[in-house]
């Protein structure tokens, strides 16, 4: 897997984990643990996105 297209999966797994916080936090009967750990993951997914793109020649993220 190319390192652009690594980038891109975990660009796209950040956005889904920010989706379910979204709808999670907006449930009344909401778990706060649940919506902890997916902030927790969504995180670690902040995290490798950017080791991801420190490893990304510049001239090839556009």
């Amino acid at each position: 897997m190319s390192l652009q297209t690594r980038l891109a999966e975990l660009e796209r797994k950040h956005r889904q984990l920010e989706d379910a916080i979204a709808k999670a936090a907006g449930s009344p009967s909401a778990d706060d643990l649940n919506v902890a750990e997916l902030k927790r993951k969504k995180l670690q997914l902040k995290d490798e996105i950017e080791r991801v793109r420190m490893t990304i020649p510049e001239r090839t993220l556009h």
